[in-house]
């Protein structure tokens, strides 16, 4: 089936309505304020904006990144709506824990942060490993869901996974234990430089200096790089959750962004074998990185599928 003609329209639309938007977005991201709670037996630190009445908005980031790297999509959003940006579990400002890195637990995470906050029915999009946490929630929380962004990762059990799990080039996903750790100790900022990099369509146009040494700080905290690992761990066990969640498809909206230099068409495939209710994107001339490497395409079309 073909989604070419309606998503144009859809894009086109998205645009104007984030450039008509684009005037209140600015006092909106100043007002971005930096919580805790403990939810679920683990401290979670996330970023909050905005009110209203209309449906709010879960953002989840990625191996590599903190909820830091949503502040530029927080300030379109948050108008007329509460908007959060949790770090994970394992990342950033949140807890490090001795274990629950599966993204079935991360979600029961992201659930008790929501449910703390009465924010009641959600919608909500993830990045990289927040895609996968992402998915979590929706699947584990369906009724709860308004709809679901997926950007650019992959969802391990969905299909033939292992044919990303599995690429050479792709080696970090077995990197982790007592010696990969000893190897990075130290070395924080040139493990991540692997991804902001090697994942790019550019590196010129990935991950910018200034939030290349936050991210570095973060992952040098005591545990953080260790806990990064072991959300890749755990990709087994995801793969036999995701693959029993997969037995009854979702059925919200879900919106796919990949990057045409990175995954491509792979996960929107992965999508339509997890959801009934589909529309998929490719962003043209970006990697891994969609809203650092291709803001101008990413963050209209995000904007306008969490806030239309």
């Amino acid at each position: 089936m073909s989604f070419a003609l309606p998503l144009v329209r859809w894009f086109a639309a998205a645009i104007f309505a984030v450039a008509a938007s684009g005037a209140c977005a600015a006092p909106v991201a100043d007002a971005v304020a930096s919580h805790t709670a403990v939810v679920n037996g683990v401290k979670i630190h996330y970023l909050q904006a905005g009110s209203g009445k209309a449906t709010p908005v879960v953002l989840l980031h990625g191996f590599g990144q903190n909820s830091h790297m949503w502040k530029p999509v927080i300030g379109k959003l948050a108008d007329r709506r509460v908007v959060i940006a949790p770090d994970l579990r394992g990342a950033g400002d949140s807890d490090k824990p001795s274990g629950g890195y599966d993204k079935k637990t991360m979600a029961q995470d992201v659930h008790a942060l929501v449910t703390s906050l009465k924010l009641g029915k959600v919608r909500i999009a993830g990045h990289d490993i927040g895609l996968m946490v992402a998915y979590a929630y929706a699947a584990q929380y369906p009724d709860e869901v308004e709809s679901i962004a997926l950007m650019e990762a992959f969802l391990p059990g969905v299909g033939d996974w292992t044919k990303v799990w599995l690429l050479r080039d792709l080696w970090h996903f077995h990197f982790y234990g007592e010696t990969p750790l000893k190897l990075v100790t130290g070395r924080e900022k040139t493990y991540l430089e692997h991804f902001w990099n090697d994942f790019a369509a550019d590196r010129a146009k990935s991950i910018p200096e200034a939030d290349r040494d936050r991210y570095a700080a973060a992952y040098a905290q005591p545990k953080a790089t260790w806990a990064g690992m072991e959300w890749f761990r755990a990709f087994e066990q995801d793969a036999k959750d995701f693959a029993g969640f997969a037995q009854t498809p979702l059925t919200m909206p879900m919106l796919v962004l990949s990057g045409e230099k990175a995954g491509g068409q792979f996960l929107i495939d992965q999508g339509h074998l997890v959801d009934k209710n589909v529309q998929g994107m490719i962003v043209k001339g970006s990697g891994h990185w969609l809203l650092e490497e291709a803001p101008d395409q990413t963050i209209p079309a995000l904007v306008a599928f969490l806030g239309r």
